[in-house]
């Protein structure tokens, strides 16, 4: 297991201080290749970063917690992927808006909110229900956070629980992504995320504004996960462990297909799909600094942990160096198999 171009381009996030500190994985058929290293935080304490701890995965939730509920609700019969959003929500203007539409991003959900992350619980949900879809519906791809908070909404609804109670009990158990939650009992094994001023350090409570709002009824963020929960999920994905009573085989090979109504090519269910030398692979992207991306037609993942808004959110050299780390992790990854 060689990768030393990827390598090289995570060691430079820390080194040019793009990014405090990495935890990542690859996982390749020959095993898993690991390294930790440089600071979890800068500000107002210089740490250093350790094995095991958490991180605030952003919008890895959707792919890895509701993307997953859907699904196993979809298995069970529970939802369909044609059902009407408006079905479990009458007040939803848009019927046309299918669970299909929202876990693929086109559901082209448009409207404004005043004052959206200053509002209460009690506040927001009416004001997101109120928003309505626009003309490029199954056109276009326009991912939204909105998409994956109504899907847990309809998951709440269907099952009684919260979303991310259900998340908790019916995928992150059943799959053994033991230290994966949405509520940190110690935040010294946490990784520190943004520090604001006038607020201080965001320290074992989401990131997310959306998120810190609604609380247990948010699917689109909120997740806390280690590096080795992601490599644990990333072997799961590529097949090397196996939970049939959790997604048949058939629904796993859901994840590299195109599920969008237009036929975009760019979506799968949650997962970002791209292709490569003639095959598809899948990724996913997280505010605070995460990412997975599973090719398993090479049978290779790679997960990247980083706090990419610490000390501050104003970090735009991250993107282009993530675009850079990926196509040179899918590149070197089908070399290394030839």
């Amino acid at each position: 297991m060689k990768y030393p171009n990827t390598i090289a381009k995570i060691h430079q996030f820390v080194h040019m201080g793009i990014v405090p500190g990495v935890s990542y994985g690859i996982v390749d058929s020959d095993g898993v290749q690991t390294d930790v290293f440089g600071k979890q935080e800068l500000l107002p304490d210089q740490l250093p970063l350790h094995e095991g701890e958490l991180y605030d995965l952003a919008s890895l939730t959707k792919v890895i917690g509701t993307t997953n509920l859907v699904l196993k609700l979809l298995v069970l019969g529970k939802i369909s992927l044609d059902d009407s959003f408006s079905k479990y929500f009458p007040q939803w203007q848009s019927p046309e808006v299918t669970i299909r539409h929202l876990l693929t991003h086109t559901s082209d959900i448009v409207g404004y909110i005043p004052n959206r992350n200053q509002l209460s619980k009690s506040e927001l949900i009416p004001a997101l229900l109120n928003l309505k879809s626009g003309p490029d519906i199954g056109k276009v791809v326009h991912y939204q956070d909105y998409n994956f908070i109504f899907l847990g909404w309809v998951a709440a609804k269907v099952m009684g629980e919260p979303v991310q109670q259900l998340i908790s009990e019916l995928v992150l158990q059943p799959l053994g992504l033991n230290h994966a939650t949405f509520s940190p009992q110690q935040i010294n094994n946490v990784v520190p995320t943004e520090l604001i001023p006038g607020k201080g350090l965001i320290h074992g409570t989401v990131h997310d504004p959306k998120a810190q709002i609604l609380g247990a009824d948010c699917g689109s963020a909120g997740l806390f996960a280690s590096l080795d929960d992601l490599i644990h999920f990333s072997k799961w994905m590529l097949g090397d462990i196996q939970y049939p009573d959790f997604l048949p085989a058939d629904w796993m090979n859901q994840f590299f297909i195109d599920q969008t109504p237009g036929h975009m090519k760019n979506r799968s269910f949650g997962w970002i799909l791209r292709h490569f030398d003639g095959h598809p692979y899948i990724l996913h992207t997280g505010y605070t600094g995460t990412l997975i991306v599973v090719d398993r037609q090479t049978h290779k993942a790679l997960v990247f942990l980083s706090n990419r808004v610490h000390p501050d959110a104003s970090n735009k050299l991250f993107f282009p160096y993530r675009s850079e780390l990926i196509r040179t992790f899918v590149q070197e990854n089908v070399r290394t198999n030839n």
